[in-house]
């Protein structure tokens, strides 16, 4: 990425990062509610088990210190499950629409996936024949253009939040990373991954970037592709307690991309760079039926995300205005 670096200045960067938290806070707010599809979305028993696990992670994050300080979202998902556990024996599980028809409520814990699930699995590698096609070959390139824009965001709002500072080179080769994971991803039928742009508020809060905390975490998620119950158990966490503890990371990655952003005095032109950016590339991403007339492809990049287009729109605005006299 060396020679692309200088197209990602902090302005830039910082914008893209603003994006990623502000194309995040209503998926947080909707888990915090229950989860939009969920029958019960918005109900009292959703909100206050989402308010308890904030409270608990407020509590762990400010009132002590060390390891249970660092640790505070983990805690805080952890009360979340206990607490959904008591509401399940002391609360009716289900309900009746207004349609009559009976839905569980979705805090509600599901045990029998977890039962169902096997001790152990093993991915199949190659589960569907390859076949070279350019119309799927296509659009998957321009999927890991999209998740190498995003990466570069998600790993200078993580360099910001953690340490305080832009990302280098080094750092920003974790892009290749990605390009390496999902090639090998690819063996068993998975579309590409990107990095996790959740885990950058998670790093905003905890500051923890410790390489072996990080690829205990790694270990941690390649144990529950290998057994499938452990994954399963995971899964069955009720949206509003993810939701407690999304509200704040995800609102972190916005003060991160502020800050990122405000690295260097914020002109006329940084100033210009930004609000148009964020005016008219994620308001594009976040309403993406302006662009229900245009071309497939066009709304395949711009139309998935704010994220994207921001990125876009930042970069080209950081090449094409002139550069005031103190930045020359």
């Amino acid at each position: 990425l060396k020679p692309l670096r200088r197209f990602f200045p902090a302005v830039v960067t910082g914008t893209v990062v603003l994006s990623i938290g502000l194309s995040l806070i209503s998926v947080g707010i909707n888990s915090f509610g229950g989860g939009n599809n969920a029958a019960d979305f918005g109900s009292m028993e959703n909100l206050l088990l989402a308010v308890f696990v904030l409270v608990v992670i407020l509590f762990f994050k400010h009132w002590t210190k060390g390891f249970l300080s660092s640790s505070s979202i983990l805690f805080g998902i952890i009360a979340g499950y206990i607490a959904a556990i008591i509401m399940g024996l002391v609360l009716p599980r289900t309900g009746i629409t207004a349609d009559g028809v009976e839905y569980t409520k979705a805090w509600v814990l599901n045990w029998d996936k977890v039962a169902d699930a096997a001790w152990f699995a093993i991915p199949k590698i190659m589960p569907v024949k390859p076949v070279f096609d350019m119309r799927a070959i296509l659009p998957v390139m321009i999927m890991f253009i999209v998740t190498a824009v995003e990466t570069v965001g998600d790993i200078s709002g993580v360099m910001e939040g953690g340490l305080g500072r832009e990302a280098t080179d080094k750092e920003l080769s974790g892009v290749m990373c990605d390009g390496l994971g999902s090639s090998l991803a690819a063996c068993f039928g998975v579309l590409p991954n990107t990095s996790f742009s959740q885990n950058v508020g998670l790093v905003a809060m905890t500051k923890v970037v410790n390489r072996f905390a990080l690829a205990t975490g790694a270990v941690f998620l390649i144990l529950c592709g290998l057994c499938p119950k452990l994954a399963a158990l995971i899964s069955i966490m009720p949206q509003s307690v993810l939701g407690g503890a999304a509200v704040m990371m995800f609102s972190s990655i916005v003060f991160s991309g502020i800050q990122l952003i405000t690295k260097n005095p914020m002109n006329s032109r940084n100033l210009s760079i930004v609000s148009v950016a964020l005016g008219v590339g994620y308001g594009m991403g976040a309403n993406p039926d302006i662009l229900v007339h245009a071309p497939k492809l066009v709304q395949l990049v711009f139309g998935g995300s704010g994220i994207v287009p921001a990125a876009i729109v930042a970069i080209l605005l950081n090449i094409v205005l002139p550069k005031e006299k103190e930045e020359q």
